[in-house]
Order: C-alpha cells, then structure tokens, then sequence
C-alpha cells in the first residue's frame, strides 16, 4: 500500500534532504522570475504587472496601514500573495527552515554585558545556544572586536584565534579578551588572502555575518583546510560579486546578478526611524529626478550610483542639480520643482507597492543561497544542518549552518 503524502508541506518539506530542496526551490523561483527580477524603482511596470493586471491593481490600491503591516511581516505578505497565487504556497513551504536546537548558558558576567552593545550581545547569545559545545580549539573568522569568540572561550573553555584585518579592532578584542580572562587573542590577517585558510586545520571555526565573499572564501577552502566543523551565520550575498553570481553547487542553474543578490538581504527590520526617514526621501527624490529626466528626455542610465548623504541635507533643486553634474546631464534654468517632487512621491508609493509583490520573494531567495553554501560543504564529504538560530526582529539575517566533517 502506498504511503500517503503528508498533508502539511511544512512538515513534509522539515526533512527533505538539502539536494532536493535547492532543487525545487531553484525550479520554482526560475518558474516565477518576473515577479523578483525585475525592480519597481528601476522598471516602473515589471513584466508581471501586465500578465497579472489584477494583482498589480490590488497592489497599488492597498490602504497605507496595510501596506506597513505587511512590509514588517514577511509571513503575512507572503499569504496576502499566496491568497492570489495559489501555486506559491510550495515555494513558501520551502523557505522555511525549522528552528535549531537551543542549549542552555551560563549567565554571563558584566565584563561582557558592558562591553557589547545590546543587540550584538542577544545574536552572540543566540548564535552560542543554537550549536553542541565546542571540543576542537576555535577560529573566530572576520571577527572584529571578537565579542563572539571571547564568549564562547568563556562558555566552553576553548582557545580560541580571532581572524581579523582591522588593527585597531585586533587591538580592543585584545583588550576585552584580556579584562574577561578570556583564552583568546587576535590576528590582523585579511581572511581572502590564500594564508588565513591555513590557520583552520584542526580547529573548529565560527563567523557571524561574515559578508558575502568572507563567508564563501570556507567553503570554497573547506576540502583543504582541514577544519573540523563550521557554524556560519551567513549575510550580504551580493559583496564581492562582479557581475553574475558563481554559486559552490554544481547543482545551481539560476543566474543571480548584483541587483538580485541585495534583494536577498533588502529591509529595514532593524534600521532606526531617522534611517528609514532618509531613505525615503532619497527614494523620493531620485525618482522625481529619474521622471524630471525622463520628460526632459535626458539620456539618463537606468542606474546610477549612490549619492553622498551631504546631497540630502539641501533641498530637492539642489539635490537634482549636483546629481545631473555628476551624470553629465544639463537641465533647464527653470523647472517647477515642486511638481517633480510630487511626482518622486507619488511614485514612491507605487514603487512601495509593487516592491511588496517582489519582496516576497527575498527569503526564498536567500534560502536557495544559503543552500548553495550547504551544497558546497556536503560535496567535500561535511555533514550539515541548517536552521535558524534566532527571531527574525533579532536579525533578519538568522540562518545558521552547522558542518562536521
């Protein structure tokens, strides 16, 4: 008799081997491209917005509130979209890995407590629970102040190196290792130089929110370094990528440029009101520049780069003028300001809408990413497992994998 299908696909999908799960999410993200690829910012109607007209209207039509209480709640966006989309419910179930065991700690002392501001100290705390003591001596990689490494020498008693290339962050971690009695001292080394891999054999090696390139660097490394075991709390996939991403799986069939990769890790969770208040007036004011030179027919690029923040502490004229110097561009002696700031505004509330759709799709995409870094690890003979170490409002970023060779 054949075994019947569980009917839940987050149980169904909680122990699916790694291979299959990159491949199925590879699959449906590929089926779905129009809806992630294109950006609202840059492509004011993505594709998806003309073979979906009704989506795209209910989209633009969403009430303020609602637009806000879905933007910080990517599980109730991704319903709203699933209610429309019946077929996403898959690729959602997907991106969902479980939560990893938790041990208990000891009660840390004040010289940590003080040192560490209180945000990094809650993700250090998380990141040390989610994984088996350590037994093998630790490289603490891209380690900064070393915050990490100093607490876990504490909870486990190891000795531990901590990777990093600022001296003056070498020299505070130092310092705090010291003032904790800690069993750590640092190393001023830039981790992508061929020499900082040869420091790993033997040891155990942890690195929370290594950026980008610094997290694939051990991977990539892993079948010659000899480390025993990795706990990778990965971030910023699109840093050190130069045009198209170069995935670690020979499974991997999805092109990723630049601009995809940053969606993967685009939101403001954590950011304070004063950020999330300028990034919308930057918004706001290059698109009403990108408008203003659309009418004007200026051969404007679809892109261009970030602005100095000095550009937002004038006004908008100011602010349109210094960006067409910089782009080559020459406007008009006279233009009515004022109505090309509405306009920016106006389409940043179209942009903010139709965003919603595409965001959607950024923790799948990250999970598709992440996977790849498991895939990498499993072909060189680790055994892996990947959940997430902590609350979302902690850190967005909170996907952990744990390799043992």
């Amino acid at each position: 008799m054949p075994r019947a299908e569980c009917a839940n696909p987050r149980l169904r999908h909680s122990s699916m081997r790694h291979a299959d799960r990159f491949l199925q999410l590879q699959r449906l993200l590929a089926a779905h491209e129009d809806f992630w690829r294109a950006a609202p910012f840059h492509e004011p109607r993505p594709p998806w917005t003309y073979a979906h007209a009704a989506l795209a209207a209910e989209a633009l039509a969403l009430d303020e509130a609602v637009l806000e209480s879905l933007a910080a709640d990517p599980d109730a966006a991704g319903e709203w979209l699933r209610r429309r989309l019946p077929d996403l419910g898959e690729l959602f179930a997907l991106s969902r890995p479980g939560p990893l065991p938790q041990r208990e700690l000891p009660a840390a002392d004040a010289a940590i407590v003080d040192s560490v501001p209180a945000r990094k100290r809650l993700q250090v705390e998380a990141f040390i629970a989610a994984a088996p003591p350590l037994r093998a001596p630790l490289i603490e990689w891209c380690a900064g102040k070393g915050h990490l490494g100093r607490r876990l020498a504490l909870v486990d008693g190891v000795e531990v190196r901590s990777l990093e290339r600022d001296p003056m962050l070498c020299a505070e971690a130092d310092r705090l290792a010291a003032r904790a009695g800690a069993r750590q001292r640092s190393e001023c080394v830039d981790v992508l130089t061929g020499t900082a891999s040869a420091r790993l054999r033997h040891h155990e090696v942890v690195a929370l929110h290594a950026c980008g390139e610094l997290h694939r660097r051990l991977v990539r490394d892993a079948e010659r370094a000899g480390a025993v075991g990795y706990r990778i709390v990965p971030c910023c996939y699109h840093h050190g990528v130069d045009g198209v991403y170069q995935p670690l799986s020979a499974q991997a069939e999805l092109p990723l440029r630049v601009a995809e990769l940053r969606l993967a890790v685009t939101e403001l969770v954590t950011a304070p009101a004063a950020a999330r208040r300028r990034l919308a007036r930057d918004q706001t004011w290059k698109l009403g520049f990108k408008a203003m030179a659309a009418a004007l027919e200026l051969p404007l690029k679809p892109t261009f780069r970030s602005v100095p923040p000095a550009w937002l502490a004038g006004g908008f004229e100011d602010f349109c003028r210094a960006l067409a110097g910089r782009e080559g561009l020459t406007l008009p002696a006279r233009l009515d300001w004022g109505r090309w700031l509405a306009v920016g505004a106006q389409r940043r509330d179209e942009v903010r809408r139709l965003e919603l759709v595409r965001q959607t799709f950024r923790r799948s995409l990250e999970v598709w990413l992440v996977l790849d870094l498991v895939l990498g690890f499993e072909a060189v003979g680790f055994e892996v497992v990947l959940g997430r170490f902590c609350p979302r409002h902690l850190t967005p970023r909170n996907l952990m994998l744990v390799a043992r060779a």
